[in-house]
Parts: C-alpha cells; structure tokens; sequence
C-alpha cells in the first residue's frame, strides 16, 4: 500500500510540473504549511504585538534571523523525512539507541503539552469576542471539534486543508489590519539594522525561543512522510518548507507593526494579543475588532491542533507504538494532548508559573538534544545521499544551534539561579 501511494504522489508530481512554471510550487504547499501554522499561536502573536507596542519597529531584524533559522531547520527536517524510510525518531534510535528516542518523543509530548493551555485560552477569548458566549464553553467545544477531526478518514488531508484555510484566514485578517494602521515604511526599514533597545533582551529571547520551534521543524520530517514525498519531491519540497516558514514570519511581522503604528502612539499597555484585537475598536469600530480576533482564533485553533499532534506523534513513536495520523495509539496520545491544555485553561484560565517553569526545564535538555540530532542526521551521507547538508546550510544551522543553547542557559539561569 504505501509503495502504491508513493507512486500516485510521483505520478501527481510529475504531471503537475508539465504545467511548468514557478506556480507550480503552490500546488505543493502543504507539510511546512502545517509547521508554520503550529507554531503561529496565542504566544507568539502576543510576543509580537507587545514587541511593536514596547518597542515600535526597532526589532524588526529579530523577525529576519529567526525565521532564517527556522527556514533552515524545516528544510533540513524535510530532506530527512525524504531521504530516510523510517521516521526522524527510528533513525536517532538506530544510531544512539532506545534512550535518545524516548527522550525526543517524552520532550516533544512535555513540551507542547505545556503550552497547550495558551492555545486553548486563545481559541475561547477569541470565539467569544466574536460570537459571544464564554471563553470556558468555547474551549471545550473546539477541543471536542479538534478531536472529532482526528477521525476523519484521512486525518493528514483534513489537517492539510484546515491549515490552510487558518493560514489564509489569519494573512488576510492581519493584513486588513495592516492597512488599516498605516505604518510607516521608513521606520519598518531602520529596524533591519539590528539593535538591541534597552529593556528589549527579554522580549527578544521570547520571541525567539516562541518561533524558532525546533520541536516544530523536526515534525516537519513526519509531515513529508504522511504525505507520501520521496527524493522525486526534493527539490519542490525544499522551496515548500522555505515558503511555508516564510509566511510564519510574515503574519508575526503582520501583528507587530500593527502594534507599532496604532499602539505604541497612543501609549497603550497590552498583557495579550486580545488586548490589541480590542484596541483597534475606538479607533477603527468593532468591525477592525472582529477581523483581528478572527486571525487569533485561526491561531489558537491553528496551535491547539498542529501543537497536540506533534506532541503526541512523537511521544508514541518515542515510545515505540508508531508514528502514523491513522495508528489508533497516535490519536489517542493528540486527543491526551488536547485534553491536558484544555483542563489547565478551564480550571487556571490560562498556563500556570509552575507549568511555564517546568516547560523551560523540559526545553533546556530536549530542545538543544533535537537540534544536534537533525544536524547529525542530515550530515549522514548513508542516510542523505545527495540530500546531506551543504557546508553553508552547516554554518547557518549551528549558527541556530548556538542561539538555542544560549536560550537554555537563560532557562538556567531564569529557574536555577
């Protein structure tokens, strides 16, 4: 049955590049479209508006590296999930054994479940804004929406498809935002000249640690492999993950100089991404309002699906039961994922300290232990073939891997001393 998939997807391959042309690239969009999507929740938009509303468009040149870096580490994880016949976690387990596939599976799970709380809060906030009703009801019912589409018939399509409406949904919401705000485009252009404003570290080590998701680029390997991609894709693949990815950056840009042409101006203080969706109403009228909560809303959702189904992907196939959207053991693992950030946002309303602290303990090991991991697997010849990194892919990605340690050593610093 897969060699069968495998050659329809070739055959689509090959008939859709008849056509010829750069569009052609659009018809592929799919894997890093869910990566961007995961990772653009709640927690980086509101990273992003508090950015532009502390700091205007100072920071902008942040945007620029993080997204360089997360470009590279979901293109190197796509040549693997090309390149290997087994799954990102099998591989590390073939070379280091059962401890290295367990602790990148249980890392991934703690990890995402920790922030699974963030994207449910986000969801009801958002849904309540624009309809009405509490936060609390709106949460249970997106996660029992979320959970229900796990048993679609094939959940990858399904995941693909809802994506990219969000993906779409959100473009559109924050760039009517965008127009409506006005910014200013010399001012945008000073910030790509990297500074660092005082009182900006913070929110630049947030924003960082928020949108370089190494948890969410090694998934990205799986995502290749459900849709069926062999080294016949390689080529469109990679364009794929750098344009997905690139649109990840974008809509956070989107936000920030939103924050930074209406907010910052007026002097406005924000704890969330919802307090610059109700910012806009005196301004500009509900209407501005309801277009930004309806961007939130397709990034919780977006967040609350694509963050449960990695966690609980790679906590199964860490753990030996398998990887594959329709193993029954894979569901059941998303649907624990979706119910743990569920119940936290209910009962606390929002992630407690404890849990946040514990998250950053859970990333100071595994995050780092990813990163080295997809860098040793993509410099295998035996595995990559002619997919192995290139020597400036190299620089970049240990350039990446320098950032993510010295965030871990923040973490150290922030819950230890």
């Amino acid at each position: 049955m897969e060699s069968q998939t495998v050659n329809e997807h070739s055959s689509n391959f090959e008939s859709g590049n008849k056509g010829g042309g750069k569009k052609s690239i659009f018809k592929y969009l799919g894997p890093a479209l869910i990566t961007s999507a995961l990772v653009l929740g709640p927690g980086s938009l509101t990273l992003s508006s508090t950015i532009g509303t502390v700091f205007g468009n100072q920071l902008v040149w942040i945007f620029v590296v993080t997204i360089i870096f997360m470009m590279i580490y979901t293109e190197m994880s796509t040549r693997i999930g090309i390149a290997s016949d087994v799954s990102f976690i099998q591989v590390i387990k073939q070379k280091w054994g059962t401890w290295g596939a367990v602790l990148i599976g249980i890392g991934a799970f703690l990890v995402t479940a920790s922030f699974q709380a963030g994207n449910s809060i986000g969801i009801g906030v958002a849904a309540s804004a624009i309809v009405g009703g509490t936060p609390a009801f709106w949460v249970i019912a997106f996660t029992i929406a979320g959970a229900l589409l796990l048993f679609s018939k094939d959940f990858y399509s399904v995941l693909e498809k809802v994506m990219l409406g969000l993906v779409a949904l959100m473009l559109v919401s924050f760039l009517i935002t965008v127009f409506l705000a006005k910014p200013s485009i010399g001012s945008i252009a000073g910030g790509l000249v990297p500074s660092i404003p005082a009182g900006s570290l913070g929110l630049i080590i947030g924003y960082t640690a928020t949108c370089f998701s190494i948890v969410g680029a090694s998934y990205q390997s799986y995502l290749v492999q459900e849709k069926g991609w062999n080294k016949a894709y390689a080529k469109e693949g990679m364009k794929e993950s750098y344009l997905g990815i690139f649109l990840l950056g974008f809509i956070s840009f989107l936000v920030m100089i939103a924050a930074a042409a209406v907010l910052k101006p007026a002097g406005i203080e924000i704890n969330s991404v919802a307090d610059m969706g109700l910012a806009l109403e005196p301004l500009f009228g509900t209407w501005a309002t309801t277009i930004f909560m309806l961007g939130l809303f397709g990034a919780a959702f977006s967040s609350l699906m694509g963050n449960a189904t990695i966690g609980g992907a790679m906590l199964s196939d860490g753990v030996g039961f398998g990887s594959k959207l329709k193993n029954k053991k894979v569901k059941l693992a998303i649907i624990a994922v979706m119910l743990f950030g569920s119940i936290i946002a209910i009962i606390f309303g929002g992630a407690p300290v404890n849990l946040i602290i514990f998250a950053q303990a859970i990333t100071i090991v595994a995050v780092p232990f990813i990163a080295i991991a997809l860098l040793v697997v993509a410099n295998d010849k035996k595995i990559m073939g002619d997919l192995k990194n290139t020597l400036l892919k190299n620089i970049i990605a240990i350039a990446g891997l320098i950032v993510l340690i010295l965030l871990a050593f923040n973490n150290v610093k922030n819950i230890f001393l």
